[in-house]
């Protein structure tokens, strides 16, 4: 939670606090879960929940309370997420029917990547990731190509907010894996969760800095349209298109970007 500010506003700080209970959590959660966890009485708690479910951030079921997608869509309304996403649409549903493969998109948000565009595989199978997905910066093939084209100092604040995480970090080996990424141009990186399934990602830069990773889960198959490494030049041309339609002041876009969610990748 913040420090003390001058200024006190007892009711939002309640509102703000049992959205970010519930955001960290996987299930719902009770209204008298959510009253011993934040330390307030059942009354307190009740009054909240009722405003917060008729504005549409929190939905209620019967086991329990959870976060809904508004606060997502209110980071997606902003104007350089949403110019990210018009322009990358067109080249992600192209990518994905070309290449028979879902692929995502993935901004930074603080110490995590989030994905806010999701593409499924034409026909009937396929592995997609949904929109919302969240993973530590480098424990995803995103992440990493999100920490990957940096400028230094931008780089080392990023790895200093996974550290502020209490994340364990092995700088050398993760730094010189980033250095690697770099001079490849982009990363492949067998999913450690997936049987089967091979990460491709390649960074969508704009001056030279990542702004958003392109990832495609790769699922080997007989039926496939494309092999893999065919599969991972796709990624980088379609990335590099849509980093070249962006301008540097269109994708300013917040280190915050994203709200909820979950890459089903590393």
């Amino acid at each position: 939670m913040a420090g003390k500010t001058r200024y006190q506003a007892p009711a939002l700080t309640k509102g703000l606090e049992i959205l970010e209970l519930l955001a960290a959590a996987s299930d719902p959660i009770t209204m008298s879960d959510i009253s011993n966890a934040l330390g307030r009485s059942v009354s307190e708690i009740f009054r909240m929940l009722q405003v917060l479910e008729e504005h549409g951030y929190i939905a209620r079921a019967e086991e329990g309370y959870r976060l809904t997608n508004r606060l997502f869509a209110l980071g997606m309304s902003q104007p350089p997420i949403r110019d990210l996403a018009s322009t990358a649409l067109p080249a992600m549903q192209d990518l994905a029917r070309r290449a028979g493969q879902s692929c995502h998109l993935a901004v930074a948000s603080g110490a995590e990547m989030v994905v806010i565009i999701a593409i499924e595989a034409p026909g009937l199978s396929g592995f997609a990731v949904r929109v919302g997905y969240r993973r530590p910066l480098h424990r995803s093939n995103s992440g990493r190509i999100l920490l990957a084209f940096q400028p230094a100092d931008a780089r080392a604040a990023m790895l200093g907010d996974i550290r502020a995480t209490g994340d364990s970090l092995d700088d050398a080996a993760l730094i010189e894996e980033l250095d690697a990424t770099v001079a490849a141009g982009g990363a492949v990186s067998p999913s450690p969760m997936l049987t089967g399934i091979t990460d491709l990602s390649a960074p969508i830069c704009v001056g030279g800095v990542a702004r958003a990773a392109l990832t495609m889960p790769f699922v080997d198959g007989a039926a496939n349209l494309a092999t893999m490494d065919a599969c991972g030049h796709m990624v980088r041309e379609a990335a590099a298109a849509i980093g070249g339609a962006m301008s540097p002041i269109m994708i300013a876009i917040p280190n915050d970007a994203g709200s909820t969610g979950g890459e089903d990748e590393q």
